[in-house]
């Protein structure tokens, strides 16, 4: 099993393949999809922390492929209250993303500068008091689940 943490590895394939060969079950995964993590509201106010996420991600199906054996991935839903410290965690409690102190603990934050945070800040605070973000995503704040890029890659050999 491995918790967020493939897109820390040095070499994913070689990390892989050790799974691979001391588990004779199923090997599971629980990372973001690449391809999905522009999708988050966050992406509009802070791309440069998204994107960089993104790339550090190795895609789902390379992580299956490599894996080989039959296999899923699963999308798996972020509750409301969650408490994970990554950055679709705050979905509709967006307001903490405003706290450095939170956003410390998503190392795709530590990959922006000073000038990138300054502007999230800067937008997503005027977007708070205009009402600009509720008219687009307020329903986000009520919403039980949200499904955005966290997957579980699970393969079986």
């Amino acid at each position: 099993m491995a918790l967020f943490s493939v897109q820390q590895w040095a070499d994913v394939r070689a990390g892989l393949r050790g799974m691979r060969r001391v588990t004779r079950g199923p090997v599971v995964i629980l990372t973001c999809d690449p391809a999905l993590i522009r999708d988050f509201w966050l992406h509009r106010y802070a791309p440069e922390v998204l994107d960089a996420e993104a790339r550090r991600c190795p895609t789902v199906e390379d992580l299956a492929a490599e894996l080989g054996g039959a296999g899923s991935i699963t999308t798996v839903p972020i509750p409301l209250d969650c408490a994970g410290g990554f950055n679709e965690a705050y979905y509709g409690r967006l307001e903490m993303l405003l706290d450095p102190a939170v956003r410390q603990a998503c190392p795709a934050w530590g990959l922006a500068d000073d000038r990138v945070r300054g502007r999230f800040d800067e937008s997503l605070r005027r977007d708070l008091r205009s009402g600009a973000w509720d008219e687009e995503f307020g329903t986000l704040r009520g919403q039980a689940w949200y499904e955005g890029s966290l997957v579980i890659v699970r393969a079986t050999p």
